[in-house]
C-alpha cells in the first residue's frame, strides 16, 4: 500500500523538526501487517534562513530517505496542490492520501467557499489519475490569529463545515473519503511552538488522528500509542 503526505507547512516541517510524518512512519513500522510505502514528489523541510524548502536536516538523521517523501509545502494550500494532485497520485500509483490543508488558504489567498470548491477539485483530479484513491481530509485547527480575529475564525468555522459537506456529497464505496477531527485534546498553546506550527506533542497528535481515523474506519494499521 502506497501512502501520500499532502499538506502545508504544518506538514512539511521546517529544519529540525521530526515533523509528523516521521511520527505515522514510526506508527507504520509498528502496526501495518503488510508492505508499504511512502511516496511523494518531494523530500525536503523548510529553511527558514533560506526562506526556501531546500533543507534535509530533519530531527532525526536516521530518518531513512525513501520515508521522507511527500508532497507538502510552506505557504501551500488547496488552491495550490489542487493543480498537482493528479499528475502527483499518477506518478507514485498513490493508494491512500493523508491530507492537512486549509489555514494557509482562509489566511491569505481564498475564502471558505472557494476553498472548499478547491477541495472538490482536488478529489476530482485524484480520482481522474487513480479512481480507487483513499483519502482522509484533516479539518482545519484554528491558529492563535483566530484567537484575536473573529471573521478568520468565523471563516475557519465555515470551512470546516463545507469541508464536512464535501465528505459527504464525494465519498464513495470505490474510492472512500474520511474526515478527521481536531486531534483529540490538541491545543495551540500546548501542542505548537508558535500557535500555529506543531511541537512534539502536536506532531504526535497529528499523526495519531490519521492512524485511528484508518483503523477505525479500513482496519489499516493499528491505535496510534501516544508517548
Amino acid at each position: 500500500m502506497r501512502f501520500m503526505f499532502v499538506g502545508d507547512s504544518m506538514t512539511i516541517g521546517r529544519a529540525g523538526d521530526f515533523t509528523w510524518r516521521y511520527r505515522m512512519w514510526q506508527h507504520l513500522n509498528a502496526t501495518f501487517g503488510g508492505p508499504y510505502k511512502i511516496v511523494g514528489p518531494r523530500s525536503e523541510v523548510y529553511d527558514t534562513f533560506a526562506d526556501a524548502p531546500v533543507s534535509h536536516e530533519y530531527a532525526d538523521p536516521d530518518f531513512p530517505a525513501h520515508a521522507r517523501r511527500h508532497l507538502a509545502g510552506w505557504g501551500e494550500g488547496w488552491l495550490h496542490m489542487h493543480p498537482l494532485i493528479g499528475a502527483a497520485v499518477a506518478a507514485h500509483k498513490v493508494d491512500v492520501l493523508l491530507v492537512s490543508l486549509g489555514l494557509i488558504d482562509l489566511g491569505f489567498y481564498t475564502d471558505a467557499d472557494q476553498t472548499a470548491e478547491n477541495v472538490r477539485r482536488f478529489v476530482t483530479a485524484a480520482r481522474e489519475a487513480r479512481p480507487g484513491v483513499r483519502m482522509v481530509l484533516l479539518p482545519v485547527i484554528p491558529n492563535v490569529r483566530a484567537e484575536a480575529d473573529a471573521p478568520f475564525a468565523a471563516q475557519c468555522a465555515r470551512f470546516n463545515e463545507l469541508l464536512a459537506k464535501a465528505v459527504a456529497d464525494l465519498d464513495t464505496p470505490a474510492s472512500p473519503i474520511l474526515l478527521g477531527a481536531r486531534p483529540q485534546a490538541y491545543d495551540i498553546h500546548r501542542d505548537t511552538y508558535d500557535g500555529t506550527h506543531p511541537n512534539a506533542s502536536g506532531e504526535h497528535r497529528l499523526a495519531g488522528e490519521f492512524a485511528d481515523a484508518m483503523h477505525q474506519a479500513w482496519g489499516l494499521g493499528g491505535p496510534y500509542a501516544m508517548p
